[in-house]
């Protein structure tokens, strides 16, 4: 039993930081907390990714006489990784947006609070 926890651990973790990056974009009314929790969030989904294209023992995929050609469970796909750099790069754009996007409504209604921005709205 022990032995199953330790191998699924990256699985583990990822999930309490979704539960963390959940509970910060649902309960929090700072808008910068709010978007730290998507970040954290994003953060979780991608190292669910990474976990789940680990291959303990495989090699990169060129073909190797020595391994053969026709074992594909001796090599590792890239495709995971790749697609992860770029949810990465999509990650740090989005966060960017949104940091611009805070500072502007900090500039408009001197605050980032979602309750107070909301009343200051319908005045």
């Amino acid at each position: 039993m022990l032995q199953v926890l330790l191998d699924n651990y990256p699985y583990y973790f990822s999930t309490v930081l979704l539960a963390i990056g959940i509970w910060g974009m649902y309960t929090k009314r700072n808008l910068m907390k709010k978007l730290i929790g998507m970040t954290i969030f994003q953060v979780a989904i991608i190292l669910i990714f990474i976990a789940s294209a680990a291959k303990f023992g495989a090699t990169i995929p060129t073909v190797d006489p020595a391994l053969g050609v026709t074992d594909p469970a001796l090599y590792a796909n890239p495709l995971p990784h790749v697609l992860m750099l770029t949810a990465i790069v999509v990650m740090v754009a989005t966060s960017g947006v949104a940091l611009s996007i805070l500072l502007l409504i900090y500039r408009r209604y001197n605050t980032i609070d979602e309750t107070e921005i909301m009343e200051r709205m319908r005045e």
